[in-house]
């Protein structure tokens, strides 16, 4: 992923208004990401502990997503994956990420739902960059090529139901 700017952040939001994309928590150490690295951009509001935004580079333009999900810690003996990674995480290591849908059918109060890592870096953990916490990866006969190619199909399918 290129590196991004606060501005190309904040003007990337399709399901929120442009007043709530000028007042969210953009992250203040984008000079220190591992763009190279990155398939999306993605981080927790610190203010808010249940929500999470995420960016990606989408047909040749920035799509931002305003999510939610639940602050409620699931137990350390429950395990989950993440539906864009595969990784698998315990406890609250994987949330129900939601996103309210674009246009008159978000303004209504539709949303659409996947089950994500909560910190939202699933392409560090396919590159082995960084670790779940008791949680894993499993062998897979993939190259790491098709797996981020599976893992941003996935993202793409999840943008693709904003807009339905």
């Amino acid at each position: 992923m290129k590196s991004l700017t606060e501005r190309d952040i904040r003007t990337s939001f399709v399901n929120c208004s442009k007043g709530e994309a000028a007042r969210l928590a953009v992250p203040r150490d984008l000079d220190q990401r591992p763009w190279d690295d990155l398939d999306f951009l993605g981080w927790r509001d610190p203010g808010a502990p249940d929500r999470s935004y995420l960016v990606a580079e989408r047909q040749d333009r920035l799509v931002g997503v305003t999510l939610r999900f639940p602050s409620s810690r699931r137990s350390l003996l429950h395990r989950s994956m993440c539906s864009l990674c595969l990784t698998t995480h315990p406890g609250g290591g994987v949330s129900l990420m939601t996103a309210r849908k674009t246009g008159a059918a978000g303004r209504e109060g539709n949303s659409v739902g996947l089950y994500m890592c909560t910190d939202l870096d699933c392409s560090l953990y396919l590159r082995g960059r960084k670790v779940p916490a008791s949680g894993g990866r499993f062998e897979e006969s993939l190259t790491l090529e098709e797996q981020i190619d599976r893992t941003t199909g996935n993202l793409s399918a999840f943008l693709d139901r904003l807009y339905a």
